[in-house]
């Protein structure tokens, strides 16, 4: 069961914001979403940038796997990972409008970062594959390298469909708080 978070600020105090989000996970998340915006725009068209922006995300995703072990308290994986179950449960609670605002990742969004980071390093590697002498050339890599890299745009557009939702539910910029770092304060019911 999640902890609640405190609740130790009257309603007056609803403007307040605690920092969440370090400036790791901040300049990890940028940096990635500017990566995997130069790779898809030049899969056709530069094979240097591309490359180049395919190593930048694999980099990318080693600093955040790396920080998700020792990072700050958000940022750890311990922190936002859940179990299946716990993913279910709070995917039929946005159905039904009745999910929890979390301080953190929610348990849909922190289930949404394994996913991304999975297919992350999964269309980077396969991409490297191809410069090998091993898979140069090869039609079947390339075409498993294309739907990797299709599946994690698919993802990329649920994830933003996700923020726009959490963000309408709770009434929060999450956009501009993984600029800031910042959200507001927890609330009675919020959990931590």
């Amino acid at each position: 069961m999640p902890k609640l978070a405190k609740a130790d600020r009257n309603t007056s105090d609803a403007h307040l914001t605690v920092r969440v989000w370090d400036v790791v996970v901040r300049v990890f998340h940028w940096s990635l979403v500017a990566s995997f915006a130069v790779a898809w725009l030049t899969r056709h068209s530069s094979e240097d940038v591309h490359h180049l922006a395919g190593y930048a995300a694999a980099v990318l995703v080693v600093i955040r796997v790396i920080w998700g072990v020792i990072g700050s308290h958000y940022a750890r994986f311990t922190q936002f990972t859940r179990t299946p179950r716990t993913v279910l449960n709070y995917l039929r609670d946005i159905i039904t409008g009745r999910e929890a605002r979390y301080l953190g990742h929610n348990p849909a969004g922190g289930a949404m970062i394994v996913a991304l980071l999975v297919a992350m390093i999964a269309t980077a590697l396969t991409g490297w594959l191809m410069t090998t002498d091993q898979f140069w050339g090869v039609d079947w890599m390339a075409r498993v390298h294309e739907r990797i890299a299709d599946l994690l745009l698919i993802l990329v557009l649920v994830h933003l469909a996700g923020v726009v939702l959490a963000s309408f539910r709770h009434r929060e910029n999450l956009v501009t708080s993984m600029f800031t770092g910042r959200k507001r304060s927890a609330a009675p019911g919020d959990v931590e």
